[in-house]
């Protein structure tokens, strides 16, 4: 199996890949949410870099991440598309000014360097995460995450359901992957040689041999457990758990600070938006 299809923890020798799970959890739902909230073009740009500059270091090569990256990119084009489609004059109404590249206010189809800056702006949103989802799937042992979760008060039967999701999302790529060559063995043709069509109607062929072999997968799994007694007891001890050492309160004073100052841009620029035309 060419581990380029499977995405999911990859063991290596990074600082990143040495932090706690929960340090790694926190950072990505902080920064997350301030650059959901936040419309400052700065602010986003910085945390793109930074998000960019931490996916260099986790040492994560591009045919880990290809598909996925291809997939979101193609998504992200197709909702800005849609953005301009149905309000093409959405940023003169944010920013309060018309700077026409075409067209004029009064027609329905223009763009103004108002439209082209919010559209940036979204296209910046949904980008910046991108590394950091990456970085914590791809460098978070799942074991040693639920240990970390269960450590600072989430209920261990939680922990484990996402300990479990962690690890099966590499497990449901292996079965699509061996689907997907059956059917090929069949005779059914879905590699990039096939058309477009052909490779849509084969993907959706493979599908429902998937859901099935995923509940079989998951019936199996819930018998075992239920044989051991999982949930009997309050507690449980777990084989990975990592304390937090002293990079993890480096890394989430890291996280404050960025948070703090997206804060204080609310207060600084009046509030989310930041308008450079005025």
């Amino acid at each position: 199996m060419n581990s380029q299809f499977l995405i999911g923890y990859s063991p290596r020798k990074t600082f990143l890949h040495r932090l706690n799970g929960s340090t790694k959890l926190i950072g990505f739902v902080a920064l997350s949410l301030i650059g959901m909230i936040t419309y400052d073009t700065r602010f986003l740009a910085g945390i793109f870099l930074f998000s960019g500059i931490l996916f260099y270091f986790s040492k994560i090569s591009y045919q880990e991440i290809a598909l996925v990256l291809k997939v979101i990119m193609a998504f992200a084009a197709l909702n800005l598309i849609m953005v301009y489609v149905f309000a093409p004059g959405y940023g003169m109404t944010i920013y309060g000014t018309q700077h026409m590249l075409w067209g004029s206010p009064q027609h329905y189809f223009n763009l103004s360097w108002e439209e082209v800056f919010y559209i940036f702006n979204l296209f910046l949103k949904y980008t910046f995460a991108v590394p950091l989802a990456l970085i914590f799937l791809l460098t978070t042992n799942p074991s040693e995450f639920a240990a970390s979760l269960n450590r600072i008060g989430i209920p261990y039967r939680t922990s484990y359901a996402v300990e479990i999701a962690l690890r099966y999302i590499p497990s449901v790529q292996r079965d699509y992957r061996t689907i997907s060559l059956a059917q090929q063995a069949r005779g059914y043709e879905i590699s990039k040689k096939a058309k477009l069509r052909t490779r849509i109607i084969g993907s959706a062929q493979i599908i429902l041999p998937l859901i099935f072999t995923s509940l079989d997968r998951i019936e199996v799994v819930s018998q075992a457990m239920e044989l051991r007694r999982f949930g009997h007891n309050k507690k449980r001890t777990w084989y990975l758990a990592q304390p937090f050492a002293l990079r993890d309160f480096l890394a989430l004073a890291t996280i404050v600070v960025i948070v703090i100052w997206g804060v204080v841009l609310f207060k600084i620029n009046g509030g989310r938006f930041w308008n450079p035309f005025k």
